[in-house]
C-alpha cells in the first residue's frame, strides 16, 4: 500500500491534489509497511509534462537581469522548477529502492516535505511577478538522470551528491548576484534562497549517508566509487566554484573537494 500510494503521488500532475495526498500519507506513516517484493515501475515522463513545455537545456530562457517582472519571473520559474523536480526525486528515492532500513524512507519523505515547502515559498514569489509555473519552458535533465540511476548507489551519487550538491554552489552565487540589486523584491528572493540553502545541506547529507551505506554493503571505497560513477555520467565534472563550507557540512571530504577543484583550501 505504501508504494502504491507513492506511485499515485509521484505521477499526479495536479499540484494541489499531489500535495494533499502526500500530507495525508506523511501524517500516517506509522500505518504503512515498507517491505515489498514487487518491482517498481519506471516512469516514462515527469509529472510536470502536462503543464510545462519541455525543451533541451540550451533552449530554456536565459536568466539575465532582474529589472523587469519578466526577468524576475524567468529566474524564479527556474528555481520553482528545480524545487518541483526535487519533490518527485525525493518521492522516487523512497519508491524505487525497496527493503531498506525504515530510516531510509523517513529520510527521503522528510526531504520531500521540505521540497514542497520550498516550492510553495518560491512559487508564491513567482506569482507576485504576474507569472505562474508552466509559463516558461523547462528542461527535464533531473528526470532523465533519475531514469539513468535505477540502482541505489548511482542514484545517491548522482542526484543528492552531484546535482543537489551543485545546487549548494549555485544558490550562493545567485544570492551574491541578487544582492547587487537595490530591490526589495530581490531581498525577498534572497531570504527564500537562504532558507533553501540552509535546509538543502541536510538533504545532501542524507544522500551522502545512504551512498556510504551502500558502499559499505558492497565493500567499496566511497571516494573512488563516487568519482567512477560521476566520470561515467558527466564529461566535464571539474568545478570552478564550490561552496566549501556547505559541502563539508553535507558530508564531502576535503579530499573529494580537492579532486573537484584542486585550488580548494579546506
Amino acid at each position: 500500500m505504501f508504494y502504491q500510494t507513492l506511485e499515485r503521488i509521484i505521477t499526479c500532475d495536479n499540484i494541489e491534489e499531489k500535495f494533499e495526498m502526500f500530507y495525508d500519507m506523511y501524517s500516517n506513516l506509522k500505518d504503512y509497511d515498507f517491505a515489498s517484493q514487487k518491482n517498481p515501475k519506471v516512469f516514462e515522463k515527469p509529472s510536470y509534462a502536462s503543464f510545462c513545455k519541455i525543451v533541451p537545456p540550451a533552449k530554456v530562457p536565459r536568466r539575465r537581469g532582474f529589472d523587469t517582472p519578466e526577468k524576475k519571473a524567468v529566474l524564479l520559474h527556474a528555481i520553482v522548477h528545480i524545487e518541483y523536480s526535487a519533490i518527485d526525486l525525493a518521492l522516487d528515492a523512497a519508491y524505487r529502492f525497496r527493503n531498506l532500513p525504515k530510516e531510509y524512507y523517513y529520510d527521503w519523505l522528510e526531504v520531500a516535505e521540505d521540497e514542497i515547502r520550498h516550492f510553495k515559498m518560491m512559487n508564491d514569489l513567482l506569482e507576485k511577478t504576474g507569472y505562474k509555473y508552466g509559463d516558461f519552458s523547462v528542461h527535464n535533465s533531473l528526470f532523465e538522470a533519475s531514469l539513468k540511476t535505477q540502482d541505489l548507489l548511482s542514484r545517491m551519487a548522482v542526484i543528492p551528491r552531484w546535482y543537489e550538491a551543485n545546487g549548494l554552489d549555485a544558490n550562493e552565487k545567485i544570492i551574491n548576484k541578487l544582492s547587487r540589486f537595490n530591490d526589495s523584491f530581490a531581498n525577498e528572493v534572497i531570504e527564500g534562497l537562504k532558507i533553501i540553502l540552509k535546509e538543502e545541506i541536510p538533504h545532501v547529507s542524507k544522500g551522502d549517508k545512504w551512498f556510504k551505506f551502500e558502499c559499505k554493503n558492497k565493500n567499496l571505497d566511497p571516494v573512488e566509487t563516487y568519482f567512477k560513477i560521476i566520470d561515467n555520467f558527466f564529461k566535464d565534472w571539474k568545478k570552478k566554484d564550490l561552496n566549501v563550507a556547505a559541502r563539508l557540512k553535507a558530508g564531502f571530504t576535503c579530499k573529494e573537494l580537492k579532486i573537484l577543484n584542486e585550488r580548494v583550501e579546506c
